[in-house]
């Protein structure tokens, strides 16, 4: 069966992360896939391609490019997919019309956040699609919720959720982590990872880090991710606490490394799919705090894995890491619980095998 995944970019983020594992895990002898990348290439390219995977850059050039939408078509016609699952809005909506026009019988979107930014021109136009649509892949129930209170026939969902790779064997000692982190190893770690951007809303962290830093002196807050907050954070962070107390660490390739040696990881994200950095701190054993929304609560136990607390309640984060980090007990239960959990519910065997049943079952 030949598959096409369509989807704007190979950048580092969470839906391109599960593109990847989908296309390089999906069994060779039974699907031919091609990605096809709407807008730009990324750093995940190259794991695509070792591993023999077909990908086509298109190169649409702004919002509202056609000549993007006929190469597009140019390119579904000469390879006559059996099967076009596209991927997150751009690509949802180029994609899907694209798959039409180039009379693919069998079209598949994938809504993997809850998007509070799209305006009613936006679902009407997801509204429209959905017409001529198979499925809609998701990896959260919050997120079926959400676009069901826009219109998107909730027949159409299918929860999948996240798969993630075994964890990769390392030697780093926890010296050598805060080392590379530049931080004190006498001090507790808290981690974030994600991208720098009003979403994730690092600036209740870095007041719940000075909140906490007044209680204990003891704790380093470190924010490993890039993006286009990042000036306005280090302001936010000067203006507020001491940068020995906050840190930001920019992009890295060691986060598996880094992650076990951290005492709590924290999330405050005022909207998510289902985070994969959140999935992949349970699955290195770290005890999570995280804002109470819906794709959050799809990974966190309360009072099991980690704490849910209210979202932008700064206090409560400060509240709850302090618990925890008075508590190593309570710590490792947290961290091995959520070991547990990521380790039977959120595999990569699990999220390909219910994508291939999909593709292969008609209508």
């Amino acid at each position: 069966m030949k598959v096409a995944l369509i989807i704007p970019t190979m950048d580092r983020g969470g839906a391109e992360k599960q593109l990847c594992l989908l296309a390089e895990y999906l069994p060779a002898d039974q699907f031919d896939v091609h990605v096809i990348l709407l807008t730009r290439d990324g750093p995940l390219t190259e794991r695509l391609r070792a591993a023999g995977v077909s990908v086509t850059l298109i190169g649409k050039r702004f919002k509202v490019d056609p000549t993007a939408l006929f190469r597009l078509r140019k390119v579904l016609k000469k390879l006559k997919p059996d099967v076009v699952h596209t991927w997150i809005f751009a690509a949802n909506s180029f994609g899907r019309v694209a798959a039409r026009s180039a009379g693919v019988k069998r079209i598949i979107a994938s809504e993997r956040c809850v998007d509070p930014w799209k305006t009613e021109a936006h679902f009407t136009i997801d509204r429209q699609l959905a017409k001529f649509t198979e499925a809609i892949t998701t990896n959260s129930n919050g997120v079926v919720d959400f676009y069901a209170s826009h219109g998107i026939p909730r027949r159409l969902f299918r929860v999948i959720p996240n798969g993630i790779e075994p964890r990769r064997p390392t030697n780093l000692d926890r010296a050598e982590v805060f080392e590379r982190l530049n931080t004190d190893p006498s001090r507790k770690l808290i981690l974030a990872v994600g991208r720098l951007w009003p979403q994730k809303r690092y600036r209740d962290l870095i007041w719940a880090a000075e909140l906490l830093g007044t209680t204990r002196e003891d704790i380093s807050f470190v924010i490993i991710g890039d993006g286009p907050q990042r000036g306005e954070l280090l302001r936010f962070r000067d203006s507020v606490t001491k940068p020995d107390r906050v840190r930001f660490a920019g992009s890295r390739d060691d986060v598996n490394a880094l992650l076990p040696h951290a005492d709590v990881f924290w999330i405050a994200s005022e909207y998510e799919g289902q985070s994969n950095s959140v999935i992949e701190a349970m699955q290195a054993g770290v005890p999570v705090v995280a804002s109470d929304i819906p794709g959050n609560r799809d990974l966190v136990v309360d009072g099991e894995t980690g704490s849910l607390v209210p979202l932008g309640d700064t206090a409560a984060f400060a509240r709850q890491t302090n618990v925890l980090l008075d508590e190593p007990k309570r710590r490792k239960e947290f961290g091995a619980a959520g070991i547990q959990r990521i380790a039977t519910e959120f595999t990569i065997e699990a999220m390909v095998a219910h994508h291939a049943k999909l593709y292969r079952d008609e209508k």
